[in-house]
């Protein structure tokens, strides 16, 4: 059996607007003009908070002789990208820098980054409200970079597959 390497085989993209969340679009969303490729931008540590987690609900008695647990809702925390700054025409800076921008981040993992978007591969789909953005304190030896914290406001599609 052969592992499956993380390095280069993520793709994350900034959408405006996706009709079916369940089902992106290849060709009229993610392939499209208005969706913005961050996976060359992002630093290897700043795909922040994208993992799910489903909380506990306690259902034991005072009768109960062991702790039983069902469960609750699933959440993901601290959702935020962490990037690299560009010295010109950085449209992600310029948009997802602006608080309070919406669209929909798009992770696609398990495939080489250079391969386009396609109908069939699985994806996840964040709809994201942006906060304000911080620039992080220089150090040496380093790029500058900056962080856009990600409100997610409404519940993600874990495993969408993106349509033709």
């Amino acid at each position: 059996m052969t592992d499956s390497l993380a390095d280069g085989n993520t793709r994350v993209a900034y959408v405006v607007a996706i009709a079916a969340q369940a089902a992106p679009s290849a060709a009229t969303e993610l392939n499209a003009g208005s969706s913005i490729l961050l996976q060359s931008l992002i630093t290897p540590d700043g795909l922040i908070g994208f993992e799910a987690d489903t909380a506990d609900v306690p259902t034991g008695a005072l009768n109960s002789t062991f702790n039983t647990v069902d469960l609750g809702r699933d959440s993901v925390q601290g959702t935020m990208l962490r990037l690299k700054k560009q010295t010109t025409g950085d449209t992600a800076y310029t948009t997802l820098g602006v608080r309070g921008t919406t669209g929909f981040i798009v992770i696609r993992r398990s495939v080489p980054e250079t391969t386009a978007w396609a109908a069939g591969q699985a994806v996840e789909v964040y709809p994201i409200k942006t906060g304000r953005k911080r620039r992080l304190a220089p150090e040496e030896n380093s790029v500058e970079k900056y962080e856009i914290p990600l409100k997610i406001y409404i519940v993600p599609s874990f495993d969408a597959v993106v349509a033709a």
